[in-house]
């Protein structure tokens, strides 16, 4: 299990942090369960920094795409080619199945499909992985798609230089304030099917306000795929950031 997030881990990582099981049912307030997490915690975040600057070697910017299930970040990466001049490839993290790294390589995309098993979230050792499968060369951007899930990818720097948070309209302007933590760590926020916004009760005023009060330097796009001015200004701002 792992200890911060309580996902079932059912490969076992000899030597990286999901090789330090509990085999019992620890408490966070237990003084040893806590020195174990920042262990696991602090293992991860010497491989981030190591993914990073596997990344700057090859002069690629990569982008970690968090979010519910079914908040679009799929269809986001296939529409998203249309609009950004610059190459990229996708690191898929799903608990099981190839269907969103196939839906992408039908596109023309380059992904690289990574099934956690049952764990809820992608980490930096994961990542590390699926770049040994990738020719980062003739790209210039590379999106890790986590696991649909608000909760755990957020405890978890996977390597990556921002953190791109999507909130589909369906959803409802209450997840910002239920799962802080993600929001908190996001460096941009986007609110995706806003086509849907007649149909749903979600109050983009309400959300802005939700979400710069947690986190008052993040960014905010209301996008929806199928509006072609939305996803210019996504682009431009994909753009905007890449690692120089």
């Amino acid at each position: 299990m792992c200890k911060d997030c309580g996902c079932s881990i059912t490969q076992d990582h000899t030597g990286h942090h999901h090789g330090d099981h509990l085999h019992s049912n620890p408490q966070l307030n237990d003084k040893k369960t806590l020195a174990v997490i920042h262990k696991i915690l602090d293992k991860n975040d010497v491989e981030a920094q190591h993914n990073r600057d596997h990344f700057a070697s090859h002069h690629v910017t990569a982008f970690n795409l968090m979010s519910s299930p079914g908040s679009g970040k799929t269809t986001l990466l296939e529409c998203l080619q249309e609009y950004l001049e610059q190459k990229y490839a996708v690191i898929e993290g799903d608990l099981e199945t190839s269907r969103d790294a196939d839906r992408l390589l039908a596109k023309g995309i380059n992904a690289y499909q990574i099934q956690t098993g049952s764990a809820c979230h992608l980490d930096a050792f994961m990542v590390h992985g699926a770049l040994h499968h990738m020719d980062l060369n003739p790209i210039d951007i590379c999106f890790v798609e986590n696991v649909g899930n608000l909760v755990c990818p957020a405890s978890y720097d996977v390597g990556t230089h921002k953190n791109i948070v999507l909130l589909s309209v369906p959803e409802g302007d209450d997840k910002i304030e239920k799962y802080p933590v993600m929001f908190r760590r996001a460096d941009v926020v986007v609110i995706t099917k806003s086509d849907l916004l007649p149909y749903f009760d979600f109050d983009i005023e309400q959300a802005k306000q939700q979400l710069h009060k947690l986190n008052p330097n993040v960014e905010l796009f209301v996008l929806s795929v199928k509006n072609s001015d939305s996803m210019n200004a996504f682009a431009q701002w994909i753009s905007a950031n890449l690692e120089r």
